[in-house]
């Protein structure tokens, strides 16, 4: 899981900023999704981030938020940003952290990564087992493409209708 450290909310130039912001940071005054839109990004998110599903946002010694993460996107600078949705009350992430002490003890590096039992997903293939990183258990990504390449016919067959589906783009 992802754990991000907010410092008290501060004013930026939103012609500079990456994502047109106008402020970062943690105030107490924020609503959720002001919160959300101002810290969602632009931060340097390593290798392991491309495999978490949630993350947490801390300010003042407590977890404030947490996110389902549905994609990370490119900024400038080689940072990334987080696409999701905010967790409610009621979600197993949202009730074991929101309003508690950070998972991880004090660093220097806002952006840090934890294991949870509550970071464990499906394997993306289908067959239901847990994976607690990533997106599939070792072997079964092929598994899952080699089923769907059986749902079109041959190799041969795939490689046909996946260039009509997703021609390449021009060159240039």
């Amino acid at each position: 899981m992802i754990h991000i450290t907010l410092g008290r909310m501060r004013y930026v130039d939103p012609q500079e900023d990456q994502l047109g912001r106008d402020h970062v940071g943690w105030d107490e005054n924020m609503g959720e999704e002001a919160l959300f839109r101002a810290n969602r990004g632009c931060w340097v998110l390593g290798e392991r981030a491309e495999r978490e599903q949630y993350a947490l946002f801390s300010a003042e010694g407590l977890v404030r938020m947490a996110v389902e993460i549905d994609r990370l996107v490119a900024v400038a600078g080689g940072r990334k940003a987080i696409e999701g949705r905010r967790l409610a009350a009621g979600h197993p992430v949202h009730d074991a952290y929101v309003g508690g002490a950070p998972p991880v003890g004090a660093v220097r590096n806002p952006v840090t990564y934890f294991d949870s039992p509550h970071g464990v997903r499906a394997c993306y293939c289908g067959c239901g087992e847990p994976v607690p990183t990533g997106w599939f258990l070792a072997g079964h990504d092929q598994k899952a493409l080699h089923a769907r390449v059986a749902r079109i016919g041959t190799v041969r067959e795939f490689i046909d209708w996946f260039d009509r589906t997703c021609p390449e783009p021009p060159a240039g």
